[in-house]
């Protein structure tokens, strides 16, 4: 526990550091830099002779997204149809694996001996979240250059709120189980906890970050959908890993685990709260 105390007062400080101060390119190399490691980490899920051969599919998919969406840093300031097309496919990803988390066992089966399936699962996961990360950082970025970092930050809040509120109500008062195949210590209560946590989060500080919503009912449900898809998002991975008999995606952060064990609920949290505020 302290190793992980002293970790996250060290990370903690350089996210945010980032997601304020390094230009949208160098951010998106940054970006890109977290998510290739998540990749490297998700082919253990991958039944591949070489992990090195299991990366390539993401690469080139990453490099072809790039050249899809055509990111001059000026085609970001107004999202087109491509922009919501990916969007689109990240948010249905989470609805269809979370179906798959919480009827698990059952659904096993229909992926597990399937190679291209966990390449898909993997895709689907990493790319939409970096690029809705970088929409939501580029959003008004001509007029405001923090505006998109706020964005970015008033996520990370609310998922992290979440985190912190499910976890404490849980530990307290859970009796319902989610997904006890899955997680066995998570539950409806502590569900129920996160929400109170991040609804009460969002709403200060998208009055302190000045980030508009077009009613109060909408940012509500923004919250509320990014909230539960970000805890269900964390019961995917832990479902992949206790398929693959992996207990955490890598060693990489002290006392963290590995990437993909420190941004799970982001990869969900982040394609669904994007899609909500830029259509909604």
């Amino acid at each position: 526990m302290k190793q992980r105390i002293i970790t996250a007062l060290i990370l903690a400080p350089l996210v945010i550091l980032a997601i304020f101060y390094l230009s949208l390119p160098w951010f998106m190399v940054a970006l890109a830099t977290v998510t290739i490691i998540g990749s490297w980490e998700w082919t253990q899920f991958v039944n591949a002779s070489s992990r090195y051969l299991a990366l390539v599919p993401a690469v080139i998919v990453g490099i072809a997204s790039y050249v899809w969406l055509a990111p001059d840093g000026i085609s970001f300031h107004s999202l087109n149809d491509s922009h919501y097309v990916l969007l689109i496919i990240g948010s249905l990803w989470w609805l269809f694996s979370s179906f798959l988390a919480i009827s698990y066992p059952k659904s096993r089966p229909w992926w597990e001996n399937s190679s291209f399936l966990r390449h898909l699962f993997g895709l689907l996961t990493l790319i939409p979240f970096f690029w809705s990360v970088v929409f939501l950082r580029a959003e008004n970025i001509a007029l405001d250059s923090y505006h998109g970092a706020r964005l970015v930050l008033f996520v990370c809040f609310i998922v992290w709120a979440a985190d912190s509120g499910a976890y404490f109500v849980g530990k307290s008062f859970g009796k319902h189980k989610m997904a006890p195949a899955v997680s066995p210590n998570k539950t409806i209560e502590g569900l129920l906890g996160g929400v109170v946590a991040a609804m009460l989060v969002g709403w200060i500080f998208a009055d302190l970050f000045s980030i508009q919503f077009t009613s109060v009912p909408v940012m509500l449900v923004t919250i509320l959908l990014t909230v539960v898809i970000s805890v269900l998002g964390d019961l995917v991975e832990s479902m992949f890993k206790r398929v693959s008999g992996i207990k955490d995606s890598s060693n990489i952060i002290p006392g963290h685990g590995g990437v993909l064990d420190r941004i799970d609920s982001l990869t969900a949290a982040f394609p669904v709260f994007a899609s909500l505020y830029f259509i909604l």
